[in-house]
């Protein structure tokens, strides 16, 4: 049976997007899946964020390669058009969702809508109370080890006791947000370090929007010692913001997270500083090794990273530094 995807969405993936090794340069149409009894509704907000666009490939190739019926759809992070494709899911066939949610805060509507379907939230984590065991649960990786990283790199490049910090954060109210913005301030708090928050603001994980507001924060001719980022997008756009305004990358670290080509690249030229590694890749065969449980009225307990209580399956952060870049520097292509 083939996989189906909204006319949008092809044309997306069309224009956008090649999928890992065997898959790249082909249309996603063309895959065929053998016949299964696995149906799996996977609604996603956009594909406008270089690891969303990673973590739906990984998720169509795992699909693909196991047999199982996916269909995709973009919801532009719309509630009523997650309801509606939610709502409508199990009189169509399907016996999983996956579920990039525009907003984490409606778990609770997405689960009394999906008539008793089991779902699999994924880049977008709900809190742990809108979580069941083994019915609805989250696949990706614990967003505070990311800020942790950061915040420990540059404690230990810069060995000061007190610093002038920059953090850009992503889209307001996302978990991965939340999580690594808090755990950033956390973990230099820890350790004793005394952190002058000089600007903090939204970017929403976008290039163009933190070069914007990093130029505008330095014309207040500010001396700062490290800007946090809660992506690579957002970091390389300060990082061009910088070189526009005279600083220097070398002595001021920009950190990021996702370890994307485009991060690991400006790694290995001596800009960025350093970035976390997010395996979209493991993500979403994760998520579809859950599904196949799900449709099979199994446990997740037996999937690797699977959390005791069946809520999660975790899949590890890295960091990445100059001294290991190498090892990370394709990993999303």
């Amino acid at each position: 049976m083939k996989n189906k995807y909204s006319s949008g969405f092809v044309c997306l993936l069309m224009t956008g997007i090649l999928l890992f090794s065997s898959l790249t340069g082909c249309n996603l149409q063309d895959f065929d899946t053998t016949e299964s009894d696995v149906r799996v509704l996977y609604l996603v907000t956009s594909l406008d964020d270089v690891y969303r666009k990673k973590l739906s490939n990984a998720i169509v190739r795992a699909a693909s390669e196991n047999g199982v019926d996916l269909d995709m759809y973009e919801t532009h992070g719309n509630p009523d058009t997650e309801i509606k494709y939610i709502t409508s899911a199990r009189d169509k066939g399907y016996n999983v969702i996956i579920c990039r949610p525009g907003d984490n805060s409606s778990a609770p509507l997405i689960n009394r809508s999906s008539n008793d379907l089991p779902i699999i939230y994924v880049n977008n984590q709900p809190a742990e109370e809108h979580l069941e065991s083994d019915k609805y649960i989250f696949v990706g990786s614990n967003e505070q080890d990311a800020g942790k990283y950061q915040a420990e790199y540059v404690i230990s490049r810069l060995g000061k006791g007190a610093m002038n910090v920059v953090i850009l954060e992503g889209e307001k109210g996302h978990s991965a947000t939340e999580g690594r913005t808090y755990a950033v301030k956390a973990t230099l708090k820890n350790n004793g370090i005394n952190a002058n928050y000089i600007y903090v603001d939204y970017a929403d994980w976008s290039y163009d929007i933190a070069k914007q507001k990093f130029s505008k924060f330095a014309n207040s001719d500010q001396d700062v010692d490290a800007v946090f980022c809660n992506n690579d997008s957002m970091a390389l756009g300060v990082i061009e913001a910088m070189k526009e305004k005279g600083f220097d990358c070398s002595k001021i670290p920009v950190v990021g997270v996702d370890a994307t080509p485009e991060a690991c690249q400006s790694i290995k030229d001596g800009d960025m500083a350093f970035t976390v590694f997010q395996n979209a890749n493991k993500q979403g065969y994760k998520a579809i090794e859950a599904a196949v449980e799900f449709a099979n009225e199994n446990t997740i307990a037996g999937i690797e990273g699977a959390t005791s209580d069946r809520k999660y399956i975790w899949v590890d952060f890295e960091a990445v530094t100059q001294d290991n870049v190498y090892k990370y520097e394709n990993a999303l292509k």
